[in-house]
């Protein structure tokens, strides 16, 4: 009898490892990971049991050039193919939708970006929307 409830307490043992290693909630395989959508923004990507440092540095600047969009809005600024200004590590651009020649001026766009003070960049329309992220 006794020999009858170590086999099944063995067995309950086992049907539990294999249910956790097929459910392993500590997958680091990429499944619950973050992704770039099509305008360069990081998405969740599944359940992911942390944001690494530079999903967050993203959304803070995102965060940042909403921010930036609302205060030069504040102050009666006409959008239409202009730099904002810059938010850390990312020079904030208004461009048109669908995007114009007049987008790709240099003198519309953020210096910071052009000399490589800065490495990335985000455009927002002229309703303060992210139109893309690089």
């Amino acid at each position: 009898m006794k020999k009858t409830y170590l086999v099944l307490i063995v067995i309950g043992i086992l049907v539990i490892l294999m249910a956790l290693l097929r459910f392993n909630p500590f997958d680091l395989s990429g499944e619950d990971s973050w992704i770039k959508d099509e305008k360069g923004q990081y998405v969740k990507h599944g359940f992911p049991y942390e944001t690494p440092d530079y999903v967050q540095e993203q959304q803070e600047a995102v965060l940042c050039a909403e921010d930036l969009y609302e205060q030069k809005k504040q102050e009666g600024m006409v959008f239409a193919s202009q730099c904002l200004g810059t938010c850390d590590d990312y020079a904030v651009d208004v461009v048109h939708v669908p995007r114009s020649s007049e987008d790709n001026l240099a003198e519309n766009q953020c210096e910071d970006y052009r000399s490589g003070k800065v490495k990335h960049f985000i455009e927002l329309d002229e309703e303060g929307e992210v139109v893309k992220i690089v």
